[in-house]
């Protein structure tokens, strides 16, 4: 165990490289980058290949940063620059990232690990790298002006720190923040136990994590409006929108842990159908086993990392933000509410003039899932993702967490979609439905039923006559 005056007299800031030791200098660690055709895909990691061992999380539709061990300590490098992301099949945005990719890489070190972590600006302007919930020197801490110079554009800074507990973390700019974040500037940071004791539980099998991000892009454009606060049309999960983010896959029994970040403007409740889930960190650390609560819902605010888990259970099951608008994509907010008004009349006349118009909202926006109408390009439908019955109408926040009996341990591909056992499948009635019976739900209906209404009261209570 380190004792807090060795801890902090680690470093005084992140500093230019000319501070840096020689043994540091002898050359940068690889500033690697995923393979480009499968960028967007989910890669689990391999087992690290240096270090103290760990069980790596699978980073969805995302990656690990490998590492370099230097004299012991282990050394990573990231680059700040402009970035593509593909946000699902037909729509890719102008975003801001980390190593090639938005978010960045993730980093997984082991608690009492000493890490240095070399960072590259290759963005038009100065930016900085805020470790997110992690306890450091504060000279170590990322906040522009404050702890540290900010690091201009060509610049590369280093900060290096040692890590004192467990925990799941994230790691953003503090300079130009508004932008840089809206741009998609952010990583997860993961440090795992140094003995895998810290749930003093049951060992999980598969160990998900992702950050919640919002995106402002206007329909035809690629590049997100990085002013907006509130009207935000593209609600994404590590930087992709359902139908292209990846399944959450795990073999039955299998003890799975999901981990979520919030770096949007509001709170998203994360709700999870089949298997009830128990809440088992947060960003300050593991809750004890004894006061972790179930839950089918939790609610992840700005800022915050929660941790679940739960044991799976064959199925496929949804998973998504509860507020329903975080489900859609590219959808403005100012539609008309045209629910009961009767538009075939109107359409017909207007489709003489614009041929390729068609009404829509009637009958509510269900025939949006399965509606194929001209977009503009670079632009996602507002529902969209097929499922095995049909249209499924969801987009954004929204992936599926499938799980086989016979899935492989350690195989993340996708199985397909649930083969359901016989008399499973809600289906259609087929039968006479029964005569409706009304029920009288006033007095004055009741009376006029003949029915009397009395008031019982309690076993051994007494009357008072004022």
């Amino acid at each position: 165990m380190s004792d807090r005056r060795t801890f902090f007299r680690t470093a005084a800031g992140a500093v230019a490289l000319g501070a840096v030791g020689r043994h540091a200098l002898a050359a940068l660690p690889e500033a690697a980058t995923p393979d480009a055709s499968a960028c967007a895909a989910t890669q689990p990691p391999p087992p690290p290949p240096t270090g103290r061992p760990f069980h790596p999380v699978i980073t969805l539709n995302g990656w690990s940063l490998p590492w370099r061990m230097n004299a012991g300590v282990k050394e990573f490098h990231l680059v700040a620059e402009p970035v593509l992301r593909e946000l699902a099949p037909g729509m890719t945005a102008r975003l801001w990232g980390y190593n090639g990719t938005s978010p960045g890489p993730t980093i997984e070190a082991v608690e009492g690990d000493r890490v240095r972590i070399f960072v590259t600006n290759r963005l038009p302007e100065h930016t900085t790298v805020h470790w997110h919930g992690l306890l450091l020197p504060s000279g170590m801490d990322g906040v522009g002006g404050l702890t540290q110079p900010h690091i201009p554009p060509g610049k590369t800074f280093v900060y290096e720190f040692t890590l004192p507990r467990a925990g799941t973390h994230m790691y953003h700019p503090h300079a130009d923040e508004m932008v840089q974040l809206a741009m998609g500037m952010m990583g997860l940071f993961i440090i795992h136990p140094r003995q895998p004791r810290e749930i003093r539980e049951r060992a999980v099998d598969r160990d998900f994590a992702f950050l919640l991000a919002s995106y402002a892009i206007d329909p035809g454009s690629a590049t997100p409006r990085w002013a907006e606060m509130t009207d935000f049309n593209l609600w994404t999960w590590n930087s992709r929108v359902f139908p292209g983010i990846d399944p959450l896959v795990a073999r039955s029994g299998d003890r799975v842990r999901i981990r979520v970040g919030n770096l949007t403007m509001t709170n998203h409740p994360i709700h999870m159908h089949g298997p009830a889930f128990v809440v088992t960190g947060t960003d300050g650390g593991w809750v004890p086993p004894g006061a972790r609560w179930p839950e089918v819902t939790t609610d992840v605010a700005v800022g915050q990392m929660r941790a679940i888990e739960f044991d799976a259970i064959a199925g496929d099951w949804a998973i998504h933000c509860h507020k329903s608008h975080h489900t859609m994509n590219a959808m403005g907010h100012d539609v008309p509410n045209l629910v009961g008004v009767e538009q075939r009349d109107l359409a017909e006349r207007i489709a003489r003039l614009v041929p390729d118009y068609m009404a829509m909202g009637s009958s509510g926006m269900a025939e949006m899932g399965g509606m194929e109408m001209p977009l503009p390009d670079n632009t996602l439908p507002m529902m969209t993702g097929q499922g095995p019955f049909g249209p499924l109408e969801m987009g954004g926040m929204f992936s599926v967490v499938k799980v086989r009996d016979g899935q492989p341990p350690g195989d993340y591909r996708d199985p397909g979609w649930f083969r359901h056992p016989a008399g499973t499948v809600a289906h259609e009635f087929q039968g006479e439905p029964p005569p409706a019976v009304t029920a009288p739900c006033t007095p004055a209906a009741a009376a006029a039923d003949g029915t009397a209404l009395r008031a019982r009261k309690p076993a051994g209570a007494h009357s008072h006559h004022h």
